[in-house]
């Protein structure tokens, strides 16, 4: 059975016409599902009876599950979330004053292997499905008993490795009659996977994107993402400068500072280069040790030096303060403690 969850609205009219129903009908099903949130058809008695028998016979409802939460001091959550088919994921969400911010896993596993990022140890898995993906907001919510307002696709896996399946949980996240999440609250995070920042520029979507720089240098960046060695930081920027001409929105750069590595003066020198090559927000993150690597956290004076050369070179930068250190929150962490092969 195919699982109603991963159908957009559209795809949901299209089932209406090919069943002979009215395509309103799509509408109600839609709103049954992430308004109300009702598992069942036999308790959505605005449906016509016999499409409700078809659609029982037809389609399941995909279950995503909170397995376990830690909650962090500064509360932030970190949610462990169970699949239908035993596997998991990660999902944090991060409350602030007038938001709450989930960052959403699109894959189980991840083939990028980035030498900090616990996600990649074990390997890719699969991609997870739309169902799966908005299912992570619908398990937070009924978790929390409070609505999330915007999302990140930062968690475990590269989002725009999994395009066609982002795209239709985009589309579920934004719609009215649905989870009404406003494009602009959405942001697509990449590690560089270049052929899909060129089909995002191309669908026209609107969303905002945000890549994980962490060095300048391509030399320095192959050594901690292999993603580097396929598609460098020039052929980055190129196709970013494409994105930024169509939507005009600005690129935001992620740059995790490492004690002793890329956090020189000279590395900063780089950066501010590099991020000028297009209208930008940088984040600089401090180091969120893990035991699974060899990295050490950013004394204050390496922040301040760095951070210090940026203002120098007229670089609008904010330090992203940690959040949920005290409970794993950096990606894969939380579940490489609890299930350490999976």
């Amino acid at each position: 059975m195919k699982d109603i969850k991963n159908l957009t609205r559209d795809d949901l009219k299209e089932v209406c016409i090919s069943r002979g129903v009215p395509a309103f009908h799509a509408q109600q099903v839609f709103e049954w599902l992430y308004r109300r949130r009702v598992d069942d058809f036999s308790l959505m008695p605005n449906l016509p009876v016999k499409f409700r028998e078809y659609l029982k016979t037809a389609f399941c409802f995909s279950q995503v599950k909170a397995l376990k939460k830690e909650v962090s001091s500064d509360g932030t959550v970190k949610f462990l979330m169970g699949l239908p088919d035993g596997l998991a994921v990660e999902s944090v969400l991060i409350p602030e004053k007038k938001r709450r911010t989930l960052c959403v896993s699109t894959q189980a596993g991840c083939k990028f292997g980035c030498k900090f990022c616990v996600s990649g140890l074990n390997g890719f898995k699969r991609n997870l499905t739309p169902g799966e993906i908005c299912g992570q907001l619908l398990a937070v919510e009924k978790e929390t008993g409070e609505k999330v307002t915007n999302i990140v696709f930062m968690g475990v896996g590269e989002p725009l490795d999994n395009f066609d399946y982002v795209m239709k949980a985009v589309a579920i996240f934004m719609d009215n009659r649905g989870l009404e999440i406003g494009k602009r609250k959405i942001v697509i995070s990449t590690c560089g996977f270049v052929p899909g920042i060129e089909k995002l520029t191309e669908s026209g979507v609107g969303l905002r994107i945000s890549v994980s720089l962490h060095a300048a240098d391509d030399k320095k960046r192959s050594q901690i993402m292999p993603v580097n060695k396929k598609w460098n930081t020039g052929q980055i920027m190129k196709t970013l400068k494409k994105f930024y001409e169509k939507e005009q929105f600005a690129i935001t750069f992620e740059y995790i500072l490492i004690s002793g590595f890329n956090s020189s003066e000279k590395d900063a020198e780089a950066l501010s280069m590099y991020v000028k090559g297009v209208p930008h927000k940088l984040n600089i993150i401090p180091y969120n040790p893990s035991e699974h690597f060899d990295w050490n956290a950013p004394t204050g004076d390496e922040v301040g030096g760095f951070v210090d050369i940026l203002k120098s070179r007229g670089v609008f930068y904010t330090i992203r303060r940690g959040r949920g250190a005290d409970i794993s929150a950096a990606c894969g962490q939380l579940k490489a403690q609890i299930l350490p092969g999976a």
